[in-house]
């Protein structure tokens, strides 16, 4: 696998705030709510968490450093409706990396877990006065009330797990609305697809406690020069989680949604919104003791308040997550 290491920055792309109880799944809300806090309406707050990674040498055929973004939020599309339910609070990916002192277009791809909503929908952007429209949306297909859209990062390609991108085109969910025509169709020609072995054989009846016998190192998959991905079932069919090494030397993961916050490293705390939950907890179980095991530092993609952390065993033979600084 290519060598290239990256420097990162970890991105803030806007809080969200999602159902308690769906969030997690069969844990009792009596036993989630002792650590957990929610507002009125029963809701939990979680973060948009993106990462922007670039190269520590020229890539030579760029002539520069490479500018890679992990992760893309929900954007600013859904209507004002759609947006107070969630309790979007303004804040996109676009405007962190322009934080950052660079602009949209300096980025040369972008890599997504999977294509749910707060997860890609960053990608496009609503065309604003005086822009041409990259893509319209025909009725029914604009997730919020703005047919006219733009590619957030004009000049990126978008790489997603080959089973992830036809499941959303099929709207392969058990949500009815999260896989949004406005966030896959303008990228068609921009997106490469990666088929990554899946941690156990087609068919297989997994036991609970199992571990893959392919080591997840062997599963990796370079996507960008020194970037991997590895699929990580059970949320989605086709979820990957991204990996590279930084200028430090050491491992960086990005983790998806088997794991979305600190609080959900328990062995059942799988999401109502996941397709396949003991998939999940599977996917969970190995993906903590691969981070144990090679000393991955892991950046969950939607805790909201240390979503760096590295992964100890526990004497009882599971495992607790410490923070660490970013």
């Amino acid at each position: 696998m290519n060598t290239t290491r990256y420097r990162w920055t970890l991105l803030d792309a806007g809080r969200l705030l999602l159902d308690g109880g769906s969030m997690f799944g069969l844990i009792p809300r009596v036993v989630w709510s002792r650590t957990v806090p929610t507002d009125d309406k029963n809701r939990i707050t979680v973060n948009h968490n993106c990462l922007l990674l670039e190269s520590e040498d020229n890539d030579a055929a760029l002539g520069r450093p490479r500018r890679i973004l992990l992760e893309a939020g929900t954007g600013d599309k859904l209507n004002p409706k759609m947006s107070s339910i969630f309790g979007l609070d303004g804040r996109t990916v676009e405007l962190a990396v322009t934080e950052t002192g660079f602009d949209p277009a300096d980025i040369d791809a972008v890599i997504v877990t999977h294509l749910h909503f707060d997860h890609a929908g960053g990608l496009t952007r609503r065309c604003r006065a005086g822009e041409t429209p990259d893509w319209i949306a025909e009725p029914g297909q604009a997730s919020g009330d703005c047919p006219n859209v733009k590619r957030t990062f004009p000049n990126a390609h978008i790489w997603t797990q080959q089973r992830e991108w036809l499941d959303a085109l099929a709207n392969n969910s058990v949500m009815t609305r999260t896989y949004y025509r406005d966030h896959l169709l303008p990228l068609e020609d921009r997106v490469r697809l990666i088929d990554s072995a899946l941690p156990f054989g087609p068919g297989t009846v997994v036991g609970r406690d199992a571990l893959p016998r392919i080591d997840v190192t062997r599963r990796q998959m370079e996507t960008e020069p020194g970037v991997w991905v590895i699929r990580a079932p059970g949320h989605t069919w086709g979820q990957q989680a991204i990996g590279l090494t930084d200028v430090s030397g050491q491992t960086v993961v990005f983790v998806p949604d088997c794991m979305p916050t600190v609080w959900h490293v328990g062995a059942a705390y799988s999401l109502g919104y996941d397709t396949e939950p003991y998939t999940s907890m599977l996917t969970r179980h190995w993906f903590l003791e691969a981070a144990a095991q090679h000393d991955w530092l892991l950046v969950l993609d939607h805790e909201p308040n240390t979503p760096c952390c590295r992964v100890q065993r526990t004497k009882k033979g599971w495992y607790d997550l410490v923070p660490e600084k970013s």
